[in-house]
């Protein structure tokens, strides 16, 4: 049987974790290994100037009091205690597109694992913000079949060593996506703002993270794709090699002369 380790950034109680951990035990045995307070945009970090705890919550299903790669780390390590047949992050609440897979702790969760090997898929619903609809009300059941739908094609076609899959899905109703289309990392648009106040005692403190500004308008792009309705999946390799200027570099730099 398949066994798949399950990791977010959202928390162990997320929602989006418990409908895709639902929907993942029909195609295999399932471990959640996921932080125990939300970790959102932590990047890929692992903690190593503190003790890290596991704590069981229910059969198979376990809280960890650090970052998600943490999660992924300790999950393999500790708790299945040998490598899974593949790593599942998310449902992240909000879309992970652009720039934004390298702030997002539940790509960075699922990169930990491509490290070691192992296949590893990311899983976002892409959100409007600006409704406030409430968790029950978001469409994480059409993320996580359609998670499941890329995960059977993974088991007929495997992915290459060090390369990953980023899967982001309108928040529709599964009859309302148009499809999945295969793209390539796009570009967002942020204000780059910070907010600055004071504490009670009269010293500067400041909120850091702008707010979104909309993305570039490039075909065949992750943004541009689920912004049409559309789900969207990005391979992504670990090599951030610019080979055509590297190879710039080579004809014209003087560096070794």
């Amino acid at each position: 049987m398949m066994r798949i380790l399950l990791c977010n950034d959202d928390g162990v109680h997320a929602y989006g974790l418990k409908v895709i951990f639902k929907e993942l035990k029909k195609i295999g045995q399932v471990f959640v290994v996921a932080p125990i307070e939300e970790k959102s945009t932590t990047g890929h970090s692992l903690t190593i100037h503190k003790p890290l705890r596991i704590i069981p919550m229910g059969k198979n299903f376990y809280g960890v009091n650090g970052s998600p790669a943490d999660c992924v780390y300790l999950g393999i390590r500790e708790v299945i205690g040998s490598m899974p047949s593949l790593v599942v992050s998310g449902i992240n609440r909000g879309g992970n597109l652009g720039q934004d897979v390298y702030y997002s702790g539940t790509v960075s969760a699922a990169r930990e694992a491509c490290i070691l090997g192992i296949p590893a898929l990311a899983v976002s619903l892409s959100l409007d913000f600006s409704k406030g609809l409430p968790e029950n009300k978001l469409h994480y059941e059409t993320a996580a079949k359609m998670a499941v739908k890329v995960l059977k094609n993974l088991q007929i076609n495997p992915l290459p060593k060090h390369t990953m899959l980023n899967l982001n899905v309108p928040d529709l109703p599964i009859r309302s996506v148009k499809g999945i289309q295969l793209t390539r990392q796009g570009f967002r648009y942020y204000s780059g703002s910070v907010l600055k106040r004071k504490d009670h005692r009269g010293k500067d403190y400041f909120w850091v993270g702008g707010r979104y500004k909309g993305f570039k308008a490039e075909e065949n792009t992750d943004c541009l794709t689920v912004a049409a309705g559309f789900a969207s999946i990005t391979p992504l390799k670990l090599d951030c090699t610019d080979f055509q200027f590297l190879e710039e570099m080579q004809r014209k730099w003087n560096l070794f002369k």
